[in-house]
């Protein structure tokens, strides 16, 4: 046997009526033999009782054999000999510890899981496995491993990469992969991955504030650079503009100093102070 196999027991109510009958009647014969023999059974009857309360299993052993697995909530009867084990059948929660890994870049991170999980299969969860909660929990931590080591924590243009998926940005593809990842280690113990999220994501504490540094002067530099599109083409309509409605003849030299004190204007993050010029543009 290598599989799981419902089991159907015997309805505990009635035997619980045929033991108490067995009690009454071994009292009343108790003067005859076969009194103690009644008292005797209802006794060795009674470690058979089983509870199987609702998303709850008992995996049934006869001195090591697997009989079956009962998955049916109520009050039952078995034979006493069985080894009763109970199994979860409800979700369970899993967040896992903070570790440090190494991205797909080198850099040291801080990263953890949150995993939802729930026993499908009990003979696995019961035999093919030393421990399944704990297996769950080492199983997991090896897939975040994995998982850390095949993306960068984020795409950084200086460094040449085209990264359409990393760790901070690309929340559901990170998820779905991790979810493939753990479903894979964990399926050998009959268990199934509901859910799979990265729970904490940060830089390691030595890189953290040059990370931030660097974090910051990208996002000016991403922010330079549309300013300056921007001013470009604010300047660009303006010659165009003024040329159009002929409001007046510029030659290049005052197109040069045109477009110098546009640039400065719009490009500068300080408010300017206006000069203005009573001469010549030479004095």
């Amino acid at each position: 046997m290598s599989t799981e196999k419902n089991h159907s027991p015997f309805n505990g109510y009635v035997m619980l009526l045929v033991i108490f009958l067995l009690a009454i009647g071994g009292v009343a014969l108790l003067r005859i033999y076969i009194g103690p023999f009644l008292l005797l059974a209802a006794i060795f009857c009674i470690p058979g009782f089983v509870l199987v309360n609702p998303n709850s299993s008992r995996v049934l052993l006869l001195f090591g054999k697997y009989i079956g697995t009962i998955k049916e909530n109520g009050f039952f009867w078995v034979n006493p000999f069985y080894n009763k084990r109970k199994i979860s059948l409800r979700a369970s929660n899993f967040d896992s510890e903070r570790l440090k890994v190494n991205d797909k870049l080198g850099n040291p991170i801080m990263i953890s899981t949150i995993l939802v999980w729930r026993v499908t299969d009990t003979y696995k969860a019961a035999f093919d496995v030393d421990d399944y909660q704990n297996f769950v929990r080492v199983q997991t931590d090896a897939a975040v491993r994995k998982l850390a080591s095949m993306y960068p924590y984020d795409n950084f243009a200086d460094e040449g990469l085209d990264e359409d998926i990393t760790l901070r940005s690309s929340v559901n593809e990170v998820s779905e992969a991790l979810e493939k990842e753990v479903q894979e280690r964990l399926s050998m113990a009959g268990i199934e991955v509901l859910e799979a999220r990265i729970g904490y994501l940060a830089y390691a504490q030595e890189i953290a504030n040059a990370m931030l540094k660097r974090q910051q002067a990208t996002a000016i530099v991403a922010a330079r650079h549309k300013i300056v599109e921007g001013a470009v083409s604010m300047v660009e309509m303006a010659l165009h503009e003024l040329s159009k409605k002929e409001l007046v003849d510029l030659d290049s030299e005052r197109k040069a100093a045109m477009v110098s004190n546009l640039m400065v204007v719009l490009c500068s993050d300080k408010d300017v102070s206006p000069i203005v010029n009573t001469g010549t543009l030479n004095h």
